[in-house]
């Protein structure tokens, strides 16, 4: 059994084939495709965040969105980077989120990746410390979130306070109990994975990794995957890691998927670099008959590996378009791989 969700980068563009002209439409068409996928049963709505970029920025208020307009369905980040990021602040905005769910945030953050600006951290009023990098950064920045994630109190209250405080050193509100324990880490190293387990942070890889050893994609994320869960046991949380990959993936079910995704069918693992030292592998896109989506899943290491599949949709086809994407897989595909 799987859970399987979607990924939503959120892009918007005013070309003419695009559904999605304005961020608006992008914010309001990521809630309508989350009320749909949760009828459908879908069991996660997931947005990537990209700054200086027309898609998802903001993700707090989407996903307190989403919360309060359905009631059983995964939300999350997949990922939000820290290197952006004010951790006090963040951990208001995610308790509030949360809380406005139920309890279903599934909080993927990461150290980021090569964005549209320069440096775009810096614009945002940070700066590494003398000797450190910017994903070094981003680590203190995520390990002072989990730590305030725990909800033990910290700040030493005024004695004349505005409002009557509670007893003891005060923490950041509002708290939402077990948030910590559901928090992701987007790692593209087996190392970073490792790390994420020793912090006990889920695993959430993507449909790209640094290329560690030159395997085929699928084979490299699944040892990555089993690093992971290798840490996870000797560092000896309590509670079960989780592991989530994405993965592009049509059913060709209609002259209007063959149109759109037809020409994806001989898609291969692809190999460039993501900056001037990192070689990255991306994944192929799967895109076939169902009988034949089939067996090329089945084959897949890492999908094998991971409890969670997140659907990478391309949003500026629309709400519709998209449901029906979904709807595919888990008619034609889900059931024949046991993932239902």
């Amino acid at each position: 059994m799987k859970r399987i969700g979607f990924l939503s980068f959120g892009h918007w563009s005013e070309t003419p084939h695009s559904r999605t002209r304005t961020a608006s439409d992008a914010l309001l068409q990521a809630i309508d495709l989350a009320v749909a996928a949760e009828e459908l049963g879908v069991d996660g709505a997931h947005f990537r965040v990209h700054h200086f970029a027309r898609q998802l920025a903001s993700p707090f208020p989407l996903l307190a969105a989403i919360g309060a307009k359905t009631e059983r369905i995964e939300i999350g980040t997949g990922v939000i980077d820290m290197r952006y990021e004010n951790p006090m602040y963040m951990a208001e905005d995610a308790g509030a989120a949360d809380l406005i769910a139920g309890g279903r945030l599934q909080l993927g953050i990461s150290r980021g990746s090569p964005e549209q600006v320069i440096d775009g951290w810096r614009y945002f009023g940070y700066e590494p410390s003398e000797g450190d990098t910017d994903a070094d950064m981003a680590r203190k920045h995520t390990e002072v979130l989990l730590a305030v994630l725990e909800g033990k109190g910290f700040a030493q209250p005024n004695p004349r306070p505005m409002f009557p405080n509670p007893p003891g050193l005060l923490r950041v509100e509002p708290h939402s109990p077990g948030l910590r324990e559901r928090i992701w880490w987007g790692a593209g190293s087996n190392g970073t994975a490792v790390w994420a387990a020793k912090q006990g942070m889920h695993l959430m890889s993507s449909t790209l990794k640094n290329d560690e050893g030159g395997a085929p994609f699928h084979v490299q994320q699944a040892e990555q995957i089993r690093a992971f869960r290798k840490a996870w046991s000797e560092a000896g949380w309590q509670h079960e890691p989780r592991v989530s990959v994405s993965r592009s993936i049509f059913a060709l079910t209609s002259d209007l998927d063959r149109a759109y995704f037809g020409d994806d069918g001989d898609s291969t693992d692809k190999v460039g670099y993501i900056d001037a030292d990192t070689k990255a592998i991306f994944g192929r896109t799967y895109a076939a008959e169902p009988d034949v989506l089939v067996k090329q899943l089945a084959a897949d290491e890492a999908i094998a590996e991971a409890d969670t599949l997140l659907l990478t949709v391309p949003n500026q086809l629309g709400v519709d378009y998209n449901t029906h994407v979904l709807e595919s897989i888990l008619t034609h595909i889900a059931p024949a791989l046991g993932w239902r």
